[in-house]
């Protein structure tokens, strides 16, 4: 049967999983002084809180975008894959990671970023039309580098990861890297109509306007990888771009960039611009890559700061009229209390005392210092930690350095057993009795149309019984389900390829308007079957199934009546209403109405019956 929900798999789409980055094995560990088993290195990495989620063999594929040196022995390379929380944008390349686990294993000091003071700053000059499509640019210079191979790969590596994790897919940063020293500054920032851009892109050999560039990535037959991109600027009248003095396209922002100034590992001196419509986002994205590939700077962890300067009016109104330095690599202050530390880990002040607690967060790169007598502890976060903001984040860290393996297990100073809800034990069994009754059990969607709930039921919607959808992502999904018959028929439906007769039940939560609650809704147990056969509808074999179910019901069903209803999604006369001794309806069946079944799609005549379980418990 289809629309039938099997048990939940484990996989993605349910489980939520980290990031995965590949490190490569043996620069890692010669940053780190020495070899590890890999058990020892899965330790490692449990102490530290990330986790060694395999270990591959890959060949070395040379320059990125490049390919590999034409001929010769192909070199294999052992590459980790890590799984790295997704808030940890330091550690998603082999030089965070490597600087990271160097410092917590005590072998380095946290680096300190500082900005140069050259001569005269490089500018880039922001235009009032970028205000309507991608109204931000941050940059930095990183001078007289000296990258190689491998760290190129790196680079772009990260800059990849960045724009599928923090940059949500380039919808919110958009990062450029170019060689400065193909380029004439000052630069600026503007947005024209996409027929009025010229350049050569990345990888290609000849120029092409912005709308030739789109058109040539949306034909299929290029393959094209940038083809996802091109819905964030598609239909705007203005494409953003960055040009230099000599009216060379940098980029493409952000889709591409240009042909004339990629860089290269043989590159010195890299412009990095990163422009954004979430300027909190673009900031964390520019510090970390230039605080991640600074160290390959003759002078390691300068770097030279770039003047951004914001048009006046109401085109950019966080930062009209301003000259903004670009990077801000100020460090934040947080402080947190000892005690809630302590008691956060499960440890009092014998087995983890407040002087303990900024070594440990220097392990973690976090400066930290007692203050207030210490009762407290004072931190100073770095540009590469953004995920720590509040005093949660430094109790984490201090757990983490402090090691999940030393907090002593302690049996709950209360005691409690646990027992399954009365309502799902009595589901439980319903489920059990419908089965040996040949029914097959569907699992269907809590969500429907307001089609499938009221006019294909007969059914008038008087807005006191659904609850609806504030703003709806498809016509299948608007309201809660009132009943679970619709969706029990939109299964008969999507299976009419199956032999007859058809018998399905389902055992499952409606959702129904109850001004008494605290959230205005409240979910209600019912249990549906719907039997279908191609010599009559079957109304004995619900009926006989309603009685065996209330038989099986207990004590609580003694004296249960049937009486004649009245329900417009059944035939009128055969129809009826189940009614305990006390005079509270708990349920109906009868047989469907014609005009229901061919709004559904059916042509066997079909009977049903929904009883409230909720009304046995």
């Amino acid at each position: 049967w289809q629309h039938t929900r099997q048990p939940p798999r484990v996989g993605p789409l349910l489980t939520p999983t980290m990031p995965t980055v590949g490190i490569l094995r043996d620069p890692l560990f010669e940053a780190l002084g020495r070899s590890f088993t890999e058990n020892e290195f899965q330790e490692l990495c449990f102490d530290f809180g990330i986790e060694l989620d395999d270990v591959e063999e890959e060949e070395d594929k040379g320059t990125k975008t490049r390919g590999g040196a034409e001929g010769g022995a192909v070199e294999m390379v052992v590459s980790y894959k890590i799984e790295v929380p997704a808030n940890r944008y330091d550690i998603l390349c082999l030089e965070g990671m490597r600087r990271a686990l160097r410092v917590f294993t005590g072998l380095d000091t946290p680096p300190v970023y500082r900005l140069t003071s050259p001569a005269s700053l490089l500018s880039i000059t922001v235009e009032l039309p970028t205000g309507a499509i991608r109204p931000y640019v941050l940059c930095a210079v990183l001078r007289d580098c000296t990258f190689g191979t491998r760290a190129y790969n790196s680079f772009l590596d990260l800059q990849d990861r960045l724009h599928h994790n923090i940059a949500r897919r380039r919808t919110l940063v958009a990062i450029g890297t170019h060689d400065l020293d193909t380029l004439t500054p000052p630069f600026r920032y503007t947005a024209r109509p996409p027929a009025d851009i010229h350049f050569t892109p990345l990888a290609q050999t000849r120029e092409f306007t912005a709308e030739e560039l789109f058109a040539f990535y949306n034909d299929s037959a290029n393959n094209s990888p940038l083809k996802k991109f091109l819905p964030i600027l598609e239909g705007a009248p203005n494409y953003p771009v960055l040009y230099d003095a000599a009216d060379r396209v940098l980029s493409l922002p952000p889709i591409i960039n240009g042909e004339h100034s990629r860089i290269s590992p043989e590159t010195k001196n890299v412009f990095i611009e990163c422009t954004c419509t979430d300027l909190t986002k673009g900031n964390q994205v520019l510090n970390t890559i230039v605080a991640m590939f600074s160290e390959y700077s003759s002078t390691p962890f300068a770097i030279e700061p770039v003047n951004v300067i914001y048009p006046a009016g109401d085109s950019h109104p966080k930062l009209a009229g301003q000259t903004v330095v670009t990077p801000d690599l100020s460090q934040r202050v947080l402080t947190a209390d000892i005690g809630y530390i302590q008691r956060s880990i499960g440890v009092g002040a014998d087995v983890l005392p407040a002087e303990s607690i900024p070594p440990l967060l220097h392990k973690m790169m976090l400066g930290a210092e007692l203050v207030d007598g210490g009762k407290s502890v004072e931190v100073r976060v770095p540009i590469t930690r953004p995920d720590v903001m509040h005093a949660c984040d430094v109790m984490e860290d201090a757990a983490v350095a402090f090691s999940f393996n030393k907090i002593p297990r302690v049996l709950p100073p209360i005691s409690c057993t646990g027992a399954q809800q009365p309502v799902a034990k009595l589901t439980e069994l319903m489920r059990l009795e419908m089965a040996q009754m040949g029914f097959t059990e569907a699992l269907t969607f809590a969500l429907c149309s307001t089609d499938d709930c009221f006019s294909k039921m007969r059914r008038a919607d008087d807005g006191n019984s659904a609850v609806v959808i504030s703003n709806p992502k498809t016509e299948e999904f608007q309201v809660c389900r009132t009943s679970l018959i619709p969706g029990l028929l939109k299964t008969f439906s999507k299976n009419q390829s199956n032999p007859l007769p058809w018998k399905l039940f389902e055992a499952s939560d409606v959702v129904l308007l109850d001004s008494s609650t605290d959230v205005g809704a409240k979910n209600h147990r019912r249990l549906a079957m719907v039997y279908a056969g191609a010599d009559g509808s079957g109304f004995e074999v619900i009926h006989g199934a309603v009685e065996r179910t209330m038989l099986m019901l207990g004590p609580k069903a003694a004296g249960y009546g049937i009486r004649r209803g009245a329900d417009p999604a059944f035939l009128e006369g055969r129809c009826a209403e189940v009614v305990l001794a006390d005079g509270l309806v708990v349920g109906m069946f009868g047989t469907v109405h014609p005009e229901v079944l061919g709004n559904f799609g059916l042509e066997f005549p079909s009977s049903a019956a929904d009883l409230n379980l909720q009304a046995f418990v």
